[in-house]
């Protein structure tokens, strides 16, 4: 890098003091923000328009951590886009945010001007809603906002037409949902989620992920021993369905079970997002469930797994008092979605009520280690919504070989749902109705952090979806889309935001 270039890459509390400097002396500062992964003719008129009227440009960059467009960005990394920026001669000074915003860049830097693009000037338009807070922090350093017109590009666009980053299949896909569906519709749909009064049922667990490093085989047994180096703890089971759900909708309500024995529920209120109001119910005969996987350092790697769990189903006492609660609300709910961990809250009893009483019934009933073979779908009659995987959809169809699409439609008429649909991991998705009859969604992921709690998530998005009355297609676009956030999270360490899901569609759609 040449030594001017490297010169004007500096941390933002160096850029105060140079700009503050350029001020005292009567210089007008503009300050210029985005991620700017692909520079174009685009951003570079944006950067003349914005120092037309000022003296010294700030652009400021998103750090990598903080840009959440998707898997596979930034395309570039932090370095490489502030030394491009910084090589153009229109450019004084380059920083690198370690911010989702540029709110605390504005208060640090105070400059006269905030140049936006014209596409920023109707301010309700921006997906994010961020353009507000920004506003808010350029008036409280006695700045104004400004929009620059002129010619715009999109570098996702770019990406998507130029730089191959999705199969041909997949690219093929998603230039048709963008003829299909505006960016704009899609928005408003997911807006309208909002006004859903959800009810989410099911069985919480705690997960824990104990960070080891591999030390060498042991000398007297034939395993290899690993150093123990961190611990970590996420709401996860029903836990994680809510709080994604709760990305989307108003008002979540949740209803689960807790072992009063070691009830985590001080950390458990805490790792709840603050629009979901749980109703805990407790079991005297054991704690609350623990799943406890030790984790290689780095890389997320399984090594071992312990549970701590009382896999039966909750005493009769419990279960009548779930039951005369859900009896009291369970109709004030547009949506009542259903996590089945086949852990014993959802007794056959419970089952029959929520579907004789739901207005509208998601289920998502997972088969894992403890209940391989025997926690399956089929025992949800009339459930109007069915979310499994595929290794889910098999076990319910008691058939090992056959096309999906064969067993999705076998499992749908056995149950009598309005729509089913199967997670297939790198294969995507499959759905199907009688309507529309099978629609196929590629993933949108090809690197995968952790897949722990991304059919939760997937199931917590489709969910809401369905019963706010969306297309079959477009509802899997959406699933897809975030379950493909998902696996770039670890475990279940945040749910997936809306903002970020509908700031990856806009991605994905920009073609």
């Amino acid at each position: 890098m040449e030594q001017t270039v490297r010169n004007k890459i500096l941390p933002l509390k160096d850029i105060a003091r140079r700009v503050e400097a350029g001020k005292t002396k009567g210089k007008k500062v503009v300050q210029c923000h985005g991620v700017f992964d692909i520079v174009h003719l685009g951003h570079i008129r944006h950067f003349n328009m914005a120092k037309k009227d000022a003296d010294i440009l700030v652009v400021t960059l998103t750090a990598d951590k903080h840009v959440k467009r998707g898997p596979g960005r930034p395309f570039f990394k932090e370095k490489l886009r502030a030394e491009t920026v910084a090589s153009l001669g229109v450019v004084d000074y380059v920083g690198i945010v370690d911010s989702p915003t540029a709110t605390d860049a504005i208060r640090i830097l105070k400059p006269n001007f905030y140049a936006k693009g014209v596409e920023y000037k109707q301010k309700e338009k921006d997906v994010t809603g961020k353009i507000f807070e920004e506003e808010d922090a350029v008036k409280s350093v006695g700045g104004r906002i400004i929009f620059t017109d002129d010619i715009t590009f999109s570098s996702s666009q770019i990406i998507n037409n130029f730089l191959d980053v999705f199969p041909h299949r997949t690219a093929h896909y998603l230039k048709a949902i963008s003829k299909r569906y505006s960016i704009e519709h899609i928005m408003e749909s997911l807006e309208a989620l909002k006004k859903l009064k959800v009810l989410v049922i099911g069985d919480t667990i705690v997960d824990e992920y104990h960070y080891c490093v591999a030390m060498g085989k042991s000398s007297k047994e034939h395993l290899v021993a690993n150093r123990y180096t961190s611990a970590e703890m996420f709401a996860g089971g029903v836990l994680a369905t809510a709080n994604n759900v709760a990305s989307l909708c108003g008002q979540v309500d949740l209803v689960t079970v807790l072992g009063r024995q070691d009830t985590k529920e001080e950390f458990i209120r805490k790792h709840l997002v603050k629009n979901v109001r749980p109703k805990f119910f407790y079991r005297l005969d054991t704690n609350t469930i623990i799943k406890r996987r030790y984790v290689s350092e780095g890389t997320t790697r399984k090594l071992f797994e312990i549970c701590y769990i009382k896999d039966q189903d909750i005493p009769r006492q419990v279960e009548s008092n779930i039951a005369r609660h859900l009896q009291k609300v369970i109709a004030n709910y547009d949506l009542v979605v259903v996590s089945d961990f086949g852990h014993g809250l959802l007794t056959k009893r419970l089952i029959d009520m929520i579907c004789a009483k739901a207005k509208y019934l998601a289920v998502n009933a997972q088969t894992n280690s403890a209940n391989i073979g025997f926690n399956l779908v089929t025992k949800y009659p009339k459930a109007d919504c069915v979310c499994i995987d595929e290794l889910e959809l098999r076990f319910a169809a008691h058939d090992k070989f056959s096309d999906p699409r064969h067993l999705a439609k076998k499992v749908y008429e056995q149950i009598g749902c309005k729509q089913i649909i199967a997670t297939r991991g790198a294969a995507g998705s499959l759905s199907y109705c009688q309507k529309d009859g099978f629609h196929e969604t590629p993933a949108f992921s090809y690197r995968v952090v952790d897949a722990i709690g991304a059919g939760d998530a997937f199931f917590a998005f489709i969910a809401p979806c369905f019963a706010g009355g969306m297309s079959q297609d477009l509802v899997s676009f959406i699933g897809n889309a975030a379950g493909s956030l998902a696996v770039q999270i670890v475990c279940n360490r945040e749910p997936v935001a809306a903002v970020d899901l509908m700031k990856f569609i806009v991605r994905l759609l920009k073609y």
